[in-house]
């Protein structure tokens, strides 16, 4: 019996002795009576023998020490074990650890408690990595937050440059007698490369300019910053729409084209003079605007494409020429940028420039606040609802007189 009981012992002892994990039993005061090798090196560095007496008070802080006894204490009455507990370890020299521990009652033959035996396993470089994943999470998330703050200001200073109201000819005419009627609709993220404007420019002219700056976000809501602020200075002096796009495109292109970085942008301005009904343009590689008669169809095509310019940005010296066309009452003219025909059905079709001129046909006696709503509609109809993959602007106008 003896024989097979030290046999048992000492196989005992090598299991104990060869395992990474620090195994321990401790008495009814919570006074080790034996641990492994590893549990050794954890508590002091010393062999196992000779911390068998001490505690926990003799290795790690005080607040620390207390709550291990307390816990193993609650074990031993009531039988219930303490099973992968995580646990933040300081020692009386000031260094600290980790462990995932297990305690569980130590019981006699006779099935009483007589102390607890424990296992715990080192993870402090784990936890360690995972509290510096968590804290560079929270820093990642502060900064986005701060980030999309500033975006969500920066959109709405950003909606601040379309228009909010449009000119009323002859002033102060009742909605039924306005010689003109305006609308326009704009999507995009937080913030976006489009913008749209209508300025009175006299008693009987209205500009409407609308341009696309390339990309999304930031950067091309920061073009739109600069082209609002030279679209209201530009409109004061200068009412021939090639000479409009010209000045623009010499102030710009510096802009534009600063160190590595190159962005252009395209536009379309148009210069209605409701006295005559002449509607005079020019194009810097914007798509082609819509004319509609009363009857909803084509009327014919606004400009002569090989008269467009190339967009802003690309050529400071570039020239751009002034096209006109005669409008009668009940035309309409709508403008749009691209992000609208180009994006795509479930198959990667593009929706297309013949789809949406169609729309237009097909909606065309809707009144004007009414029309874009539908126009986007059917473009959505045909992506299966999917949400724009670029920003969308319209602006038109349906012209009811002339005077």
């Amino acid at each position: 019996m003896d024989q097979k009981f030290n046999e048992k012992a000492y196989l005992l002892k090598c299991l104990m002795d060869n395992m990474t994990d620090h195994i321990y039993f401790k008495d009814l005061d919570s006074r080790f009576i034996m641990m492994n090798e590893a549990a050794s090196r954890w508590q002091g560095n010393c062999a196992p023998d000779e911390l068998v007496g001490t505690s926990d008070f003799d290795a790690y802080a005080a607040v620390d020490a207390r709550r291990m006894r307390d816990e193993e204490k609650h074990i031993m009455e009531s039988g219930k074990p303490l099973l992968a507990v995580e646990e933040h370890q300081n020692w009386v020299d000031g260094s600290r650890g980790w462990v995932s521990t297990s305690k569980m009652p130590l019981l006699n033959e006779a099935g009483q408690i007589i102390g607890i035996c424990g296992i715990s396993r080192d993870i402090t470089e784990r936890k360690e990595a995972e509290l510096r994943a968590a804290r560079y999470a929270r820093e990642v998330k502060e900064v986005k937050d701060a980030m999309e703050d500033d975006l969500r200001m920066a959109g709405e200073l950003q909606k601040a440059f379309f228009p909010t109201s449009y000119p009323v000819f002859p002033p102060g005419a009742l909605p039924e007698d306005r010689l003109v009627e305006f609308d326009h609709y704009h999507s995009s993220g937080l913030v976006g490369g489009d913008l749209c404007s209508v300025l009175k420019l006299s008693e009987t002219e209205v500009g409407i300019f609308l341009c696309d700056v390339m990309g999304h976000g930031v950067r091309a809501a920061l073009g739109t910053a600069i082209i609002y602020t030279l679209i209201n200075d530009l409109s004061r002096t200068e009412k021939d729409p090639g000479r409009y796009l010209e000045r623009m495109n010499q102030a710009m292109t510096p802009i534009l084209r600063t160190g590595e970085d190159f962005l252009f942008v395209t536009a379309c301005y148009l210069v209605l003079d409701l006295s005559t009904g002449c509607l005079r343009l020019a194009n810097a590689g914007h798509p082609i605007p819509l004319w509609l008669g009363g009857d909803g169809r084509v009327k014919g095509c606004m400009e002569d494409p090989e008269q467009r310019g190339p967009a802003l940005g690309v050529l400071e010296d570039e020239r751009y020429t002034t096209q006109e066309c005669q409008l009668q009452p009940r035309d309409a003219v709508a403008m749009f940028t691209d992000g609208i025909f180009e994006m795509a059905g479930a198959d990667d079709e593009e929706y297309g420039e013949q789809r949406l001129l169609e729309s237009f046909q097909r909606h065309y006696d809707l009144p004007l606040p009414e029309l874009f709503p539908a126009i986007l509609k059917d473009a959505s109809l045909f992506t299966g609802g999917k949400a724009f993959d670029d920003d969308v602007c319209l602006v038109g106008f349906r012209l009811h007189g002339l005077g």
